[in-house]
């Protein structure tokens, strides 16, 4: 293997020798000093500059600690002793891949060309980087030659490929799990309409891209998604800024690095936006350098289970002035904390360290070791790499460890082994699946100020993977933006309520709808219904829309007013008819009840009393039997009255030819011939009925298409043919019956009854002529009155016009009902 990087190689920020040597990659600083290369000179290598990270350091002395911690330890790795070298890559990806060529090809001050390369001092694992991006390089570059790489922090779901990075592990859970769990916490307190930013890196382009795929599976729109870096110029900073100023959106889900949140709150500060509802991924929610941004407060985010690693906090605060002074890490740390200086030569606007400093003082990241979270993903990734190593060099015999420290030792048998590594550590499970990451567990942590003002982190629940159902629990009280007690709404479109429903508005998007009440004859009854639905058939919607109810079932019932009105004239009628037969009876012998042929008159008044009786069958709910009985006896029944009628009609002109000289008409048509006349004419009838009843007789129905919002109860005709062919014949005989008593209207007797005749024919007609386009257009139970009245309005002008003159003169003209009084001639 021929070596082919050149240049000045990287000083670690930390190292120590020892038997078996692990990389430490953190992002002590920020920034990377520009510098422009005239090509004349070899470059130096790049330096970091901008911001100092306490809490990263925080990160690099934990991995000594581990380290030391393993090589006191009896158990793990006996009489091995663990070395390391810590590097600064300053959030760079080139910086990253400088480091990895170094690590890879070991610690020498001088680079062969012309020979193979010196294994002397090369790492046999690496722990870091502290980002995605550097990862990335990283695991590009030291993949190829087998050397593991375990991040405490690298998130990206993209290092979950084997294909591309074979020998990457990591000890937080990727980015998949955490974009899942914050879709999941949006859905859960229904906020539907939220906006997005991310940082410009691996980190936030693909963290962002997983989020939006687990959204949309939930039904959640976002408004905008912008996207920033903590080195771009300050007018993109402000543009997102501006962004979120202006958005309708209330909530905003930042997946950002900590470094570019940092940015992006400070350019927010300068003008505060209207309250928002911070979502945050693990890259920044837990660090507390931002918890100073008061407007944040009630942010809710996930972050790395919180978590102890006894011992620690001592070794963190147990820095000796030497040991600083020593360090040009620890050094600048030093200064940057207690802003003063320890050179000789100080800067004007710093004091000289006087040695009054007490770290065990300090409040800043390094110090706060309250909340361990990634620091114990660093102390994990330590002990993982260790039992590696302990299970490649060391065999248990004799319930004692003997470890050789003398195998020559490849990465690619730590590779292998660390693949396998299932273990323990106070309290804390540490294995890897097939893709190198740990089983997701997340803490949910709400920012929430206490009583005295100062923010902190509360947890308020967890997100947990491994768990089939139930991966998301929240089981104490969340503190909201602006200390508000109820959940923050952030919608679009406010929820749709039953009996409306969900109409899209144009160019945007479907969380963004408008609001349409039902149409006629539909419901909804969910909220946010994307259709109404009709109502079954017998069944019509509520006010609201949003229930169905059973219609109302109308008809002509006995209770309404107008039925009794009806029922009322029909009872009258027949009392009618019964008095004028009784007044005939009662005066039978006289010559005005004689000469007006008594057997007909009888008759007639008996079949209009059945005609006023009848029209009461058409009162009430229609059964089977009302409706064959209602219109098959209104038919029989009029026709035995018109046949009567037509009886008396043929009775007078008969006897007015009989008057002349030699006719004997008369015996034609007696007594017996009168009534065969009317037996015959009404047996037809009975005929028609007998045939529509027998073919297709009226039956009762429910009529659901005269009115959309209720029933009509009705008789159905059967057969209409029947019903009109009954009509008919009684239309037919009226006729007739007109046209001879208009021939016979002008005789010369001073009691004419053919003119009474005429007239009630003349009003018989008048009525049916008008009833057939009022029964065709009359709805419901309007369609039966029509009917009644029609059979009422003939009945009571046959008896009126036939029987009401005779008995006036009865009761009250007795001197004119006489023989010679009706012989005389006009």
């Amino acid at each position: 293997m021929k070596c082919t990087l050149q240049g000045s190689p990287r000083l670690p920020a930390f190292s120590v020798d020892g038997d078996v040597i692990i990389g430490g990659i953190f992002v002590l600083h920020y920034k990377v000093q520009t510098v422009l290369n005239n090509y004349t000179t070899k470059p130096e290598p790049a330096r970091c500059t901008g911001s100092f990270s306490a809490r990263d350091l925080r990160f690099s002395r934990t991995m000594i600690f581990a380290i030391e911690e393993i090589n006191n330890s009896t158990e793990l790795l006996p009489g091995i002793k663990l070395g390391y070298q810590i590097y600064d890559t300053c959030a760079s990806g080139l910086v990253a891949a400088h480091v990895a060529f170094q690590l890879t090809n070991g610690q020498e001050s001088v680079f062969l060309k012309d020979s193979n390369c010196s294994r002397a001092g090369t790492v046999m694992a690496v722990v870091g980087d502290s980002g995605s991006t550097p990862s990335i390089s990283m695991a590009r570059i030291i993949g190829p030659f087998n050397i593991p790489q375990v991040s405490h922090f690298a998130t990206c779901a993209c290092l979950s490929d084997k294909q591309q990075f074979p020998t990457f592990f990591r000890t937080i859970p990727s980015d998949q799990f955490q974009a899942d769990a914050l879709a999941k916490m949006v859905k859960h307190f229904g906020w539907t309409w939220i906006g997005a930013v991310h940082s410009d890196s691996d980190y936030g382009n693909y963290g962002m891209a997983s989020f939006l795929a687990a959204a949309q599976k939930e039904g959640i729109c976002v408004e905008y998604t912008e996207s920033f870096f903590r080195t771009d110029p300050r007018n993109k900073i402000q543009k997102v800024a501006d962004v979120i100023r202006r958005s309708t959106a209330l909530v905003v889900v930042a997946f950002v690095a900590s470094g570019d949140m940092s940015v992006l709150l400070n350019e927010l500060a300068s003008d505060p936006p209207p309250p928002r509802q911070w979502i945050g991924s693990e890259g920044w929610t837990t660090d507390p350098l931002l918890m100073s941004f008061s407007f944040c407060a009630g942010t809710i985010g996930v972050g790395i289970q919180r978590s102890v690693i006894p011992g620690l906090r001592d070794f963190l605060l147990d820095l000796s002035p030497t040991e600083v002074a020593a360090s040009s890490v620890l050094t600048e740390f030093w200064e940057d904390a207690f802003s003063c200086s320890l050179k000789k030569h100080p800067d004007p606007d710093k004091k000289m360290c006087d040695g009054t400093e007490d770290i065990k003082t300090l409040k800043n990241p390094y110090t706060e070791t309250s909340q361990l979270r990634a620091s114990n993903m660093v102390y994990k990734a330590v002990y993982a790499i260790a039992h590696a190593i302990h299970n490649a060099v060391c065999q248990e015999t004799n319930l004692t460890t003997q470890c050789n420290k003398h195998f020559e030792l490849e990465s690619k048998q730590v590779f292998t082994t660390l693949q396998k590594v299932n273990f323990s550590r106070n309290g804390y499970s540490v294995s890897f699946d097939a893709n190198g990451d740990p089983v997701a567990f997340y803490e949910l942590i709400n920012w929430q100020k206490s009583e005295s003002g100062i923010m902190k982190l509360v947890t308020v629940g967890y997100y947990d993977a491994s768990l089939p159902k139930g991966q998301f629990q929240i089981n104490k009280n969340i503190s909201w933006a602006e200390s508000v007690t109820e959940v923050p709404v952030s919608v679009c479109s406010e929820s749709c309520l039953p009996g409306t429903r969900k109409v899209l508005q144009k160019g945007k998007p479907i969380c963004c709808y408008d609001c349409i009440p039902c149409p006629e004859g539909e419901i909804s009854n969910t909220t946010d219904s994307l259709d109404c639905f009709s109502c079954p058939s017998e069944f019509w919607p509520n006010a609201d829309k949003d229930a169905c109810f059973p219609k109302p079932v109308e008809f002509l019932s006995f209770n309404e007013v107008l039925a009794i009105i009806l029922a009322a004239f029909s009872v009258i009628g027949a009392c009618l008819a019964i008095i004028t037969a009784v007044i005939f009876f009662y005066h039978r012998t006289t010559p005005i009840v004689r000469a007006n042929n008594s057997e007909l008159s009888f008759l007639l008044l008996f079949s209009l009393t059945l005609c006023f009786l009848c029209s009461l069958t058409f009162i009430g709910a229609p059964s089977e039997w009302s409706c064959m009985l209602r219109h098959t006896a209104f038919g029989i029944i009029f026709v035995l009255c018109i046949s009567c009628i037509l009886g008396k009609t043929i009775v007078v002109l008969m006897a007015f030819k009989a008057t002349l000289p030699g006719s004997n008409v008369m015996k034609w048509f007696g007594p017996l011939q009168q009534r065969l006349t009317v037996v015959s004419f009404t047996f037809i009838q009975v005929l028609i009925c007998t045939i529509w009843l027998v073919l297709s007789p009226p039956f009762p129905m429910k009529n659901l298409t005269t009115y959309k919002e209720k029933i009509i109860l009705e008789c159905a005709l059967g057969s209409a043919a029947g019903f009109w062919a009954v009509l008919g014949y009684i239309g037919l005989l009226a006729g007739f019956c007109f046209v001879l008593a208009v021939l016979a209207r002008k005789l010369p007797d001073n009691f004419n009854e053919a003119k009474m005749i005429t007239f009630s024919m003349l009003i018989f007609c008048a009525v049916w002529i008008t009833f057939i386009p009022a029964y065709v257009s009359s709805p419901g139970k309007f369609t039966v009155a029509v009917e009644i009245f029609a059979i009422l309005a003939s009945s009571f002008g046959l008896i009126l016009c036939i029987f009401a003159p005779k008995c006036f003169i009865i009761l009250f003209q007795p001197e004119k009902n006489s023989k010679k009084y009706l012989m005389n001639k006009n």
